[in-house]
């Protein structure tokens, strides 16, 4: 019996998944998560053979809040035994890569059948890997970000339109160094201002 761990922040979906996969009889849900928080939670006490979590899973009032990648790597630092499989609604070609550095061994979209994520944990848990093949293509034909990792760290938190100062302090960065890490990513981006880079940026996953 493979042992599982679904995570998603939207309670409708989370129980449908867990219904659907357990109709097959080799499968069997053993905890739930509504957050990345809660799933690297549940890992510890429940060690499950394989995560399946959503991609983005937002919480109120949180905005560092740890998206599916995140938990993943956590839940990896911890057992890295345990298959991770990635499920997303946001097919951006940034994410995929993010997700293979991070150890990831399953990345696919919701809109799949049941029966393909039910495949796709047996695969991942006998050790294989399974992208999907649109995802695949439209990563490789968008390339690499061309942002440093702190030029796309300084990015995602301007996205909300903080005020320099206000980034600054929370990325222990002097003001100067903030306006030229914004600055060089919008150059690289080949856009006018920091809004237009957040957005692109976010289109492609790079952020």
């Amino acid at each position: 019996m493979i042992r599982i761990l679904l995570a998603d922040d939207e309670m409708l979906i989370r129980d449908a998944l867990a219904s659907l996969l357990e109709l097959e009889d080799d499968l069997e849900v053993v905890a739930r998560a509504a957050s990345g928080d809660e799933a690297v939670a549940a890992a510890r006490v429940h060690r499950p053979d394989v995560v399946v979590l959503d991609l983005q899973m937002p919480v109120r009032g949180r905005a560092d809040a740890p998206d599916g990648i995140q938990a993943a790597t956590a839940i990896l630092a911890a057992d890295p035994g345990v298959g991770t499989v990635l499920v997303t609604s946001h097919g951006r070609p940034g994410y995929l890569k993010r997700a293979l550095e991070s150890g990831v061994r399953g990345f696919l979209p919701k809109t799949v059948p049941a029966r393909v994520l039910a495949d796709v944990v047996r695969q991942v848990h006998a050790g294989g890997r399974y992208v999907d093949p649109e995802l695949a293509a439209d990563a490789i034909a968008t390339g690499s970000s061309p942002l440093t990792a702190r030029e796309a760290d300084v990015l995602e938190l301007a996205a909300d339109g903080a005020p320099v100062e206000e980034i600054a302090s929370r990325a222990h960065l002097a003001p100067g160094t903030v306006r030229n890490h914004l600055s060089a990513a919008v150059a690289k981006l080949g856009v006018t201002n920091r809004h237009e880079a957040v957005a692109l940026a976010r289109r492609n996953g790079w952020v």
